[in-house]
């Protein structure tokens, strides 16, 4: 079972930057699928972005692309996002997430279909 703690997040004025990390242990990542997704108050966890075991291919949803990059690191059983130009509506809980294959974006942007979740890290962008 893949253990995943999400760090990085903070308050940040509009237009900022933040770099969310996601650091997995019990047992390497390098075969899982990697995601990133948010949840704002009363809303419904949301998709944010993914990446394939290797890297080699990355999917975003419209409010991230241009904006954000994922990015993975298998030797250090790390995932990174990296957020630019931040907005106020950016403001979330950021969850890092792993499943065990690749797939669609219909199903990459279904939270039911990732297996493992951390707990969530909190960005706040406000001037």
């Amino acid at each position: 079972q893949v253990q995943l703690v999400e760090s990085g997040g903070g308050l940040v004025q509009p237009g900022g930057s933040l770099r969310l990390s996601c650091a997995a242990s019990r047992r390497t990542i390098s075969s899982y699928a990697m995601g990133w997704f948010r949840q704002a108050p009363e809303k419904e966890r949301e998709f944010v972005a993914a990446i394939t075991w290797s890297g080699g291919n990355t999917d975003e949803s419209d409010s991230a692309k241009g904006r954000f990059t994922i990015s993975r690191d298998n030797a250090k059983n790390m995932v990174w996002l990296q957020m630019n130009s931040l907005k106020p509506e950016d403001t979330a809980v950021y969850y890092c997430a792993a499943k065990e294959y690749y797939s669609d974006y219909e199903e990459l942007s279904h939270p039911d279909y990732w297996a493992y979740w951390g707990q969530g890290t909190q960005v706040t962008v406000s001037s």
